[in-house]
């Protein structure tokens, strides 16, 4: 993999470092700003629905762009608002700091799937796929928790200033390392490109994508009171069960990065019903902490193993959109992170128990494989018949 290529995923570390580390976060942000706890979680909300809207729009604005230029302006974006966040004392303003955070993070994953998809050669985006989502796995096993320890010791805003301080040298070696180039004067026309993206192939990734990463933080989101509370271990338990799913997780990316480009069929067909027998399995033998731990590693590794052959199924699938395929990816992966957790928060609200979330989990895997089912039965109806030749044709 291009030496570039690994410091791209340095970024995605300090983004995605910044989508998570809230969860530990949000009483003292509460208290400081003297919001309630509810209020204060609108913040993961907003991050959320910003990554969602964000990317297409912002692959959009960047079409005419030169591609480092694009991903030096939104990491500048994404470095500035941090500190503003760090240094606030409104709530309102760290609101907005987060919006915009959340589509300048948007647009650089746009852009730097893209980009990564062109450093390799054309039957390697699985593998350069995978090296920028082990960034985000790595904020799980290392960012995140590391944030929460630094909430913990110099208060919430240490955590935001580590991410733009971590921000700082990702910037340095994009502007160094990435390819420049002028902009395309001639970009792809946008229509073709929305056309493109209408490919039922394509929707059908896409959906996939999405509900396979909401069943992953549909149990992420909730793993904290499913080990204490369904599996008995005390709270000193908790970074370690995460950080257990995040190794699980950088695993799973790697393996399934060299696998995705030379068999992508078995990665997805074999890994997506392992994925959801091992949910299912997760939520049976929740209370045991020994096999259950062991499962946790299992589930990151699935998890992110699939999702991240998806996420290059998707670069593949779409060749006539090179500037908006990345956006409409990032934005599935997210649609996927912000409809998990609902789920999995609704399923225990309606007192259904914290092993609620991991049968949710279970039944959006389900739900993507009976998807992909459909769309394999119904590809030779959506294909044009072949009429009989005529009389005349036939004599020709």
């Amino acid at each position: 993999m291009p030496f570039a290529l690994l410091l791209l995923g340095l970024a995605v570390f300090a983004q995605g470092t910044s989508e998570f580390m809230l969860s530990g976060l949000i009483p003292d942000i509460a208290r400081d700003l003297r919001v309630t706890v509810p209020a204060a979680g609108a913040l993961t909300s907003a991050f959320a629905v910003g990554m969602v809207v964000g990317a297409p729009l912002m692959a959009v604005l960047g079409r005419r762009w030169s591609r480092r230029g694009a991903l030096l302006a939104f990491l500048c974006v994404f470095l500035a608002v941090h500190v503003a966040g760090a240094v606030t004392g409104s709530f309102e303003v760290l609101l907005a700091t987060r919006v915009a955070g959340a589509l300048a993070n948007a647009g650089f994953l746009a852009v730097a799937l893209v980009t990564a998809a062109d450093m390799v050669e054309p039957e390697a985006k699985g593998r350069a796929t995978s090296t920028l989502l082990g960034g985000i796995t790595l904020a799980c096993v290392a960012g995140v928790p590391a944030g929460a320890l630094l909430g913990q010791i110099w208060g919430w805003r240490a955590a935001f200033w580590a991410v733009a301080l971590l921000s700082v040298p990702a910037l340095v070696a994009v502007a160094r390392s990435v390819p420049g180039g002028a902009a395309d004067p001639t970009p792809p026309p946008l229509r073709g490109e929305l056309r493109a993206l209408r490919a039922p192939r394509l929707l059908v990734t896409l959906l996939s994508a999405a509900l396979v990463n909401g069943a992953t933080f549909c149990t992420f989101t909730y793993l904290a009171p499913l080990a204490t509370e369904a599996g008995g271990l005390s709270g000193a338990w908790v970074p370690g069960v995460l950080a257990l799913f995040g190794a699980g997780s950088f695993v799973g990316v790697s393996v399934g990065g060299r696998l995705a480009d030379r068999r992508p069929v078995p990665v997805l067909v074999a890994g997506g019903f392992a994925l959801c027998a091992g949910w299912g399995v997760l939520a049976l033998g929740a209370g045991d902490p020994v096999p259950a731990l062991g499962m946790v590693f299992l589930q990151g590794a699935l998890s992110f193993g699939v999702g991240s052959t998806l996420i290059s199924r998707v670069l593949y699938a779409a060749p006539d959109a090179p500037t908006l395929a990345g956006g409409f990816a990032t934005a599935a992966f997210n649609v996927g992170a912000a409809l998990g957790p609902w789920a999995g928060g609704a399923a225990i609200g309606a007192g259904l128990g914290y092993r609620s979330p991991v049968w949710v989990s279970a039944g959006l895997v389900a739900l993507a494989l009976a998807v992909a089912l459909a769309s394999v039965l119904a590809a030779p109806a959506l294909r044009p018949r072949r009429t009989a030749p005529s009389a005349s044709d036939a004599a020709r």
